[in-house]
């Protein structure tokens, strides 16, 4: 149901549209009216007679891509592409593909897009990054979600809680209500339920004084409580035009405003900047009423569907409509704003790089950081979109028709860490970029190994209380361990400075610190690792050097066990600047004992 919100456009028809030819008119005029369950069975008919082709095929694959029925939508756009189509019918079944968790495939056809329209942003995207999804599948959760009792067994979406503890939403479940061609469900209304102390829901219940005939909700409520701002269809306000010719009426969603008086809503009023012309929708109002966010195709709009706001003046009026710009719009479609009391934007796609379908993301506008994915398990294979979040209650809300059906989640956020490390040069202070930074639980198992950006950053999310190390290395430096004590949140800086290897180099030598061993031992200690990797940097830098090492132990024991002992040692330390990559040939060793006591 979530899609009217998308599509942003609606028709009221008593006749036919034109058709495709005599065999598809009737499919063509449910698919024109929007009622893809009844077009979609009209187009299978004519495959069962042996009518189809190309456009029935591409007809009948956008009709299940309309009700989200992905495993459908990919094996009709599968025959329609036997068929010379279109760039974005490509797009289409390979966001099909992977709402059906068939990647690779999806890929390909993503790549047949790119090729069809280079200079399409999200070809571009595709192109930067084909392989994305490893990593987004790495990125630490940020909320445990959980389905609400109070949804039912038709679209429940939209959710936003106030701060009187009231949860609105959109929702199909009034069964008395006429059914929408497009899904074949009710037609919506506006829904709220109580939030209690326990975190359950009281019943929903209709909201009095605001719903329609049409479709109404979701909606946005300001912090005070009192101004409510609503998505509603716009056919009561004649916002819509005509088609004499078709007998045909094509309506758009609008934003209206009702205000709470002595405990009761409003009439809705339209806002000054809808238009019969295009769709406005999906509002969220700003912490301090003075911005209102919302989704529209109204001209300016980078792609279908884009992320908008508005002023909202002292005196009531409003603002002229600014477009959010590409930072945040792609050529796809943007929607379901939601401005949290600390300005981060959450806000859903369908063109930006996801697990399938629709994803949230989120972008902090106090920063010029860029959109984020917010990961699983907010986002999955199928739409996830309409984000909410109260921050007074620390939980949010998200809808998803993963269940099969438009369900509402709830989001509660995990404790979570982020550590920043920032490599340096102990010296000159000078940011080192290229750094090895391997994360270690507290077991010194390596979680996971990063390398420095051009700023010499690199960053990790961990869980919250626990003890974390970082080992940083680097080519011609001193590797060390940094590490991270425990916290409960927020962002842990680690400011990581290596110290430059500085070797004497002779004509005959190669002066390091004197490396120790641990009595009666052979193995390589972290001190004698760190003036090793020295001696590995020199050997690297001069590829035609051949190394000599020499093993001396002092006068305690016999003359024999100190010639074994120091044996074993110079084979281990000629074993370790092996492992670093210098050849067998160009490093030997041997001990010495006591023979040559080292003074």
């Amino acid at each position: 149901m979530k899609n009217l919100y998308i599509t942003l456009s609606f028709v009221i028809a008593s006749s036919t549209l034109s058709a495709q030819n005599k065999d598809t008119k009737n499919a063509d005029r449910l698919f024109n009216r929007f009622e893809y369950v009844d077009a979609a069975s009209e187009y299978l008919k004519l495959v069962d007679k042996g009518k189809a082709d190309g456009y029935v095929y591409k007809q009948l694959a956008d009709s299940y891509y309309n009700v989200f029925n992905a495993a459908e939508a990919s094996k009709w756009y599968a025959k329609a592409l036997t068929e010379k189509q279109d760039a974005e019918t490509y797009y289409r079944y390979a966001q099909m593909l992977k709402a059906d968790g068939k990647y690779e495939e999806a890929n390909k056809q993503l790549q047949k897009f790119a090729n069809m329209a280079p200079n399409d942003q999200r070809a571009i995207a595709f192109k930067q990054n084909p392989n994305y999804l490893p990593k987004l599948n790495e990125k630490a959760k940020s909320f445990d979600i959980k389905s609400l009792d109070i949804n039912s067994d038709k679209s429940d979406f939209g959710a936003m809680l106030s701060n009187d503890n009231t949860l609105y939403f959109a929702s199909a479940r009034n069964t008395s209500r006429k059914t929408y061609g497009w899904n074949e469900q009710p037609y919506l209304d506006l829904y709220s339920a109580v939030y209690n102390a326990d975190g359950t829901f009281s019943q929903p219940t209709a909201v009095e004084g605001v719903n329609t005939k049409f479709h109404d909700g979701p909606a946005s409520i300001s912090a005070d409580g009192n101004t409510m701002y609503l998505a509603s269809e716009s056919f009561n306000e004649g916002l819509f035009e005509k088609d004499k010719a078709q007998k045909l009426k094509f309506g758009q969603v609008a934003l209206f405003k009702s205000v709470k008086a002595d405990g009761k809503w409003s009439k809705p009023t339209p806002l000054p900047f809808n238009s019969k012309d295009y769709s406005t929708s999906n509002p969220s109002l700003s912490k301090d009423g003075k911005t209102l966010y919302f989704s529209s195709n109204m001209p300016g709009s980078v792609g279908g569907v884009d992320i908008w706001k508005v002023s909202v003046n002292a005196d009531g009026s409003f603002g002229t409509p600014e477009n959010l710009g590409k930072k945040i719009n792609t050529e796809g479609n943007e929607s379901f704003p939601f401005i949290t009391d600390e300005n981060k934007l959450y806000f859903s796609s369908d063109a930006r790089q996801g697990f399938g379908g629709m994803d949230v993301y989120v972008i902090d506008l106090n920063k010029g950081t860029e959109a984020a994915n917010v990961g699983k398990p907010v986002n999955s294979e199928k739409d996830d979109f309409a984000f909410s979040f109260n921050t007074a209650k620390n939980i949010g809300f998200v809808s998803s028709n993963r269940g099969g059906v438009d369900n509402i989640y709830s989001a509660t956020p995990v404790c979570g860490v982020e550590v920043v490390s920032l490599v340096r040069d102990a010296k000159t202070g000078s940011k080192l970029s290229g750094a090895r930074v391997a994360i270690l639980d507290g077991k010194n198992n390596i979680i996971a190994t990063k390398t420095t950006a051009a700023d010499g950053t690199v960053s990790y999310d961990v869980e919250c209380d626990k003890a974390y190390t970082l080992q940083v290395a680097k080519d011609g430096y001193e590797s060390n361990n940094f590490p991270v004590s425990k916290t409960r949140g927020g962002i842990v800086n680690i400011n990581a400075d290596l110290q430059p290897i500085d070797v004497i180099v002779t004509e005959t030598e190669i002066i390091l610190n004197d490396i120790y061993f641990e009595y009666d031992k052979s193995n390589i200690t972290q001190q004698g690792a760190f003036e090793l990797d020295k001696l590995v940097q020199v050997m690297k830098n001069n590829p035609a050097m051949v190394i000599m090492v020499k093993s001396h132990t002092d006068s305690r024991g016999s003359d024999q066990y100190n010639m074994n002992l120091s044996d074993r040692r110079a084979k281990s330390t000629v074993q370790y600047i092996i492992s670093k990559g210098i050849a067998k040939d160009k490093i030997s060793g041997k001990g010495y004992g006591e023979s040559e006591p080292k003074v």
